[in-house]
């Protein structure tokens, strides 16, 4: 008898979230073997259409742009809260991570996608995803002229967010 054992990679290298601003797509590849309950959140909120509509509600140029707030001003969510999955991915260019509260398993719908890379950041927030087509699309969305980067007029909208 011959026995073949095939190389089977049952890490799943992610879906790919596709997120339509009014400039173009933008595409974000999961990391489900880093951050497994947070994949299964974001696409599970992603094809029930939760994130349509919804806006980037806090922009910083140089640090960040944070959306998937149903309030629209921070302090939103779909009303259930994700143990952190903190992780070993560096926040650099790109990289899309869980926003939260100062309570480590806060996180919830809302995330932020950086426009630079930064280390403090590394290791206390659930890093899901990274941005591989698009990017340029999030640098134009504009920086929030209130406190802390409170966008407050005119908004950059998700049209949508799917799963592919």
């Amino acid at each position: 008898y011959f026995l073949f054992f095939f190389n089977y990679s049952f890490s799943n290298d992610g879906s790919i979230i596709y997120m339509l601003l009014d400039k173009g797509m933008v595409k974000i590849q999961t990391f489900p073997e880093k951050a497994p309950n947070t994949v299964k959140r974001i696409i599970k909120l992603s094809k029930d259409g939760f994130y349509d509509g919804l806006v980037f509600h806090r922009v910083i140029p140089g640090f960040m742009a944070q959306g998937g707030d149903p309030k629209g001003n921070g302090t939103g969510g779909s009303g259930e809260n994700l143990k952190a999955e903190f992780n070993d991915i560096k926040h650099e260019r790109g990289i899309v991570s869980m926003a939260r509260s100062n309570e480590p398993d806060s996180a919830d719908s809302q995330f932020f996608i950086c426009y630079d890379s930064h280390p403090f950041l590394d290791g206390n927030y659930t890093v899901w995803g990274k941005v591989i087509k698009g990017m340029n699309l999030i640098d134009r969305i504009p920086g929030g002229k209130g406190q802390n980067g409170q966008v407050l007029s005119n908004p950059t909208k998700i049209i949508s967010m799917r799963v592919k």
